[in-house]
């Protein structure tokens, strides 16, 4: 069984320390499998593998955005993480999933990713988006194709639509989910972020990934529409137990997950203040 916790937006740094804290209790054994879901505030992350010099802005320009930056201990290089992009956080104990692969008895590091990016391929399939996996790059991507738009131009003296009246667009691989994930003692951290409705010219302020050749893209730009966000939290969440063969559980607080309760119908965890420093206001 995996425990589903949605926190609503959470800074950078308080996403961390929650995740130190469930890691250290999931190795001791103390609670079970967690799924973390929730939106950063904007925020640049610097992977193990980042160079500098892929964030391509200056210091004062991302104050003038608003934008953090932290290095952390996650596969990869430099992303993004915002408003309208669901994150997910996999607190997963990697030696109680069985490997499909012949070769070892429990997941590993390699088989783990394949099943990111196919919860990944699934969410995105659920919304009419084609995605898939491209060799040697992490992540999940948008399909090339043309892509055919009508023109201002009128119709022909006969009232037929004049066939210079449609426009042929060539549509670009591009990035529409980020992976980058960090395993000790057989525990996950870090995890995945699906770009639903971001503002992408928060991307522009670094070379995504380290990726100068294919572009990003959004659920909301593939689509032409605004998604609601919880729509996704729930397929993603339902793709999870699918390919990682878990029944869900949504819980709606800490409390819950650590005192071992049932699950209730999800809303925000009123107690995020338990992992600020005491005195500190919640964000959720």
């Amino acid at each position: 069984m995996i425990s589903v916790l949605q926190l609503g937006t959470v800074d950078y740094a308080t996403g961390l320390r929650l995740q130190e804290k469930l890691i250290a209790l999931r190795k001791d054994g103390r609670i079970g499998d967690v799924l973390l879901l929730l939106e950063h505030t904007p925020v640049i992350t610097l992977g193990r593998n980042a160079k500098s010099a892929n964030v391509l802005a200056s210091p004062e320009l991302l104050v003038q955005r608003g934008v953090e930056v932290f290095e952390c201990d996650r596969g990869g290089d430099v992303t993004f993480h915002g408003p309208g992009q669901l994150v997910a956080y996999p607190i997963f104990d990697l030696r109680g999933f069985p490997s499909a692969s012949g070769n070892r008895k429990t997941l590993g590091a390699v088989d783990y990713v394949r099943r990111l990016e196919e919860v990944l391929i699934r969410t995105c399939s659920d919304f009419g988006i084609p995605a898939k996996r491209i060799s040697g790059l992490t992540g999940v991507w948008t399909g090339s194709y043309a892509e055919i738009t009508e023109s201002s131009t009128q119709p022909d003296g006969r009232g037929r639509p004049s066939p210079h009246g449609q426009n042929l667009h060539e549509r670009r691989e591009a990035k529409v989910a980020a992976l980058g994930v960090h395993i000790s003692r057989g525990v996950t951290s870090h995890g995945l972020a699906l770009n639903v409705n971001t503002d992408l010219s928060f991307f522009d302020l670094i070379v995504p990934c380290g990726i100068t050749s294919k572009p990003v893209t959004s659920m909301q730009g593939e689509l032409n529409r605004a998604i609601p966000m919880q729509d996704v939290a729930y397929a993603l969440s339902r793709n999870f137990g699918t390919v990682f063969r878990s029944q869900m559980l949504w819980l709606d607080s800490l409390d819950a997950l650590l005192g071992n309760n049932l699950g209730v119908p999800m809303r925000p965890p009123e107690n995020l203040r338990k992992i600020h420093g005491e005195g500190d206001s919640a964000r959720a």
